[in-house]
């Protein structure tokens, strides 16, 4: 639900600059305001929080995504559905930095299967809930769609309540912890592929419907949920040949930015299809990817290493989204769909030449 949440504006975009009375550049911004309180959030919610249980936090944070949702889903103006957003990105920021932790606290030596089970949360999330949106958002309109969302970001609070055990923090969860980790310099080198990475797909992301529309009109929901069905398998696949990490970490953005290249080019219904599979495939495989990348180089301090790959992420998603939104309005969807690609070769060639951490 928080995935789903974070990618709902790409799914109701057209219906809610016009509601809001702002361009469609501006109303991508709704990416950005989550990523931006995300990128603030996520290096300081465990120093703010060194000794509360996990499941606690985790919990928590669903409930404040219930909140954020409602905002945005009554709000009057741009400026009340941009402080819902911040209050997802924070509610994000916090659930990425601990869920791993928790999983693996709870099933203990199984990483790659809680990194891929984690991440198959934002497949679902794509294959059924970005889809779904698009087309309940175009039958009963894109505020029904946030208020569903809140609905559910409840119900996903009550299950973890009562499913998860309690996770205690980590002994040395802090301050100290985090400086220790920001001094690996291996551990920094990865973040900054992953900032890379992440620009070069959110740069276009949030104008995937009009990328589609351009090529295909009428085809937006098969198209999204073909762009899942390509995340269910990179998902998959990432967590699959987690052995070999480093072919991994370097073939995601690289088939990001080949699926990239052919949603803007396509000409015809056929190709449009195989680039919107090939994206969805490569960027899916690069939350797991970059989850075991960060936790296999800096194992000892699991939780300031994944709030740190966090923080690249949603960095990346404010830039990427801000800049995409400029580019669109002032050169169109194929300028901004290049720069992702641009973006994303280069996470490629970082990725290609680090060392590879081993698990």
């Amino acid at each position: 639900m928080l995935v789903a949440s974070e990618f709902l504006p790409a799914s109701v975009l057209p219906a809610m600059a016009a509601d809001l009375g702002v361009s469609e550049g501006t109303a991508g911004l709704a990416v950005a305001a989550t990523a931006v309180a995300g990128a603030v959030t996520a290096p300081s919610i465990a120093v703010l929080l060194p000794r509360t249980d996990r499941r606690t936090v985790l919990v928590g944070l669903l409930v404040a995504a219930m909140v954020a949702n409602l905002a945005v889903a009554v709000a009057p103006g741009f400026a009340v559905l941009l402080a819902g957003r911040l209050v997802l990105g924070i509610a994000i920021a916090g659930y990425w930095s601990f869920a791993f932790g928790a999983g693996t606290h709870a099933v203990p030596g199984r990483d790659s299967v809680i990194s891929t089970s984690i991440a198959l949360g934002v497949t679902i999330a794509t294959i059924a809930g970005v889809p779904l949106a698009s087309l309940v958002g175009d039958q009963v309109g894109w505020r029904t769609v946030f208020g569903g969302a809140a609905a559910l970001s409840a119900v996903g609070a009550l299950a973890l309540a009562a499913v998860l055990p309690p996770v205690p923090a980590h002994p040395s969860a802090g301050f100290t912890m985090l400086r220790q980790a920001v001094a690996n310099r291996w551990l920094m080198a990865g973040v900054a592929g992953v900032v890379l990475v992440a620009f070069g797909n959110f740069a276009a992301y949030p104008f995937i419907r009009l990328a589609i529309e351009e090529t295909a009109p009428g085809s937006t929901a098969w198209l999204l949920l073909l762009w899942g069905v390509g995340g269910l398998v990179g998902n998959l696949a990432a967590g699959r040949f987690a052995g070999r990490l480093r072919a991994v970490v370097t073939a995601a953005p690289v088939l990001l930015g080949a699926g990239l290249v052919l949603t803007t080019t396509a000409t015809s219904m056929p190709l449009l299809a195989v680039g919107v599979v090939v994206w969805g495939l490569g960027f899916n495989m690069v939350p797991v990817a970059t989850q075991l990348w960060v936790t296999r180089v800096e194992p000892e301090r699991v939780e300031s290493a994944l709030s740190l790959q966090v923080t690249a992420f949603q960095v990346a998603i404010t830039l990427g989204s801000a800049s995409g939104g400029v580019l669109l309005d002032a050169h169109g969807v194929t300028t901004a769909f290049l720069v992702g690609t641009a973006s994303a070769a280069a996470a490629g060639v970082v990725f290609a030449t680090l060392r590879v951490p081993r698990g």
